[in-house]
């Protein structure tokens, strides 16, 4: 298993079939054809002999031997291209770049607009948009099968890199015509109303019910759901009041017969944050894109 009998461009092949999880994406993103990829992949199950990966569906699902492998392979591998990147500018308008980006639903109706309203000028770029589990966001970034997620504040480790792109305040919705809509939400009749509470939790509070508690008071959930459109269709054809950020409130208020109302107390803002590997925070396509995911963060991060 000498170095001098392996062909180094074999481990690109290997880590970008490994991040892409497929031979044919894998031959898209290195622009080469799949029987060339799949014939790197052959000379490679050979020079270790183990199969590296196995398909399970549509995915090529690597073998423990490979992750060991990647785990040790990676850092040098990021070395050398971090070099070569030096000397090599990435050209938006020329090059084709597939970005894969973990947002969850509520981001993608903000983000993905404006970013791809943005990114209409170079008609070479790619976006893969992704659901992630919060778990297993770091390991997905480690892995290169994710360029950045955006999400809210997180506990990561220091090899995860992660900046504030904007603070997204809380508002509250209520349909037209709804008795409290008509002048300034308080506290008594906020209280008074029922409300719909949107989580991927089965149970618990949601963060304003963090902050009306510390001020001795509590709310009446008449509805727990999922997702802030259908809680946002909810509250058009009924009484009940969603408390919920204001970027995505904004959108729905657009195409919907709903108020958007100032809460009653100072609730917490959400804090959006974006975050990378560090281990690939200098190569130029991503420094590049970095820069567009900064630039349609919506408000200014404050």
């Amino acid at each position: 298993m000498a170095l001098n009998r392996l062909d180094l461009n074999l481990l690109h092949v290997f880590d970008t079939i490994y991040r892409e999880g497929s031979l044919t994406r894998a031959a898209r993103a290195l622009h080469l054809t799949q029987p060339a990829v799949s014939h790197s992949l052959s000379r490679l199950r050979d020079h270790f002999n183990d199969p590296l990966f196995t398909r399970q569906g549509n995915q090529m699902v690597p073998t423990p031997l490979a992750r060991r492998f990647l785990e040790s392979m990676r850092p040098g591998l990021t070395q050398i291209q971090g070099a070569v990147n030096q000397f090599h500018a990435f050209d938006p308008a020329t090059q084709r770049k597939t970005y894969s980006l973990g947002l969850r639903d509520i981001l993608e109706s903000t983000f993905l607009p404006r970013l791809m309203r943005r990114l209409n000028a170079y008609p070479e770029l790619e976006i893969a948009s992704q659901r992630v589990a919060r778990r297993e966001m770091e390991t997905q970034l480690a892995a290169g099968k994710l360029d950045f997620a955006v999400d809210v504040l997180l506990p990561v480790s220091n090899q995860t890199a992660h900046e504030l792109l904007r603070r997204d305040r809380l508002v509250v919705l209520a349909r037209e015509g709804h008795p409290l809509a008509s002048g300034k939400l308080d506290m008594n009749g906020y209280l008074s109303a029922r409300h719909v509470l949107v989580s991927s939790r089965a149970e618990g509070p949601g963060i304003e019910d963090f902050e009306l508690s510390r001020l001795g008071v509590q709310r009446n959930i008449r509805l727990r759901c999922q997702h802030y459109y259908a809680a946002c269709r909810v509250v058009e054809e009924t009484d009940l009041l969603l408390t919920m950020p204001e970027a995505y409130a904004r959108i729905i208020a657009e195409r919907a017969r709903i108020r958007i109302m100032d809460p009653p107390a100072d609730l917490p803002s959400i804090d959006v944050h974006l975050y990378w590997h560090k281990a690939y925070e200098r190569e130029p396509a991503l420094i590049w894109f970095r820069e567009q995911l900064r630039a349609v963060s919506g408000s200014p991060a404050t």
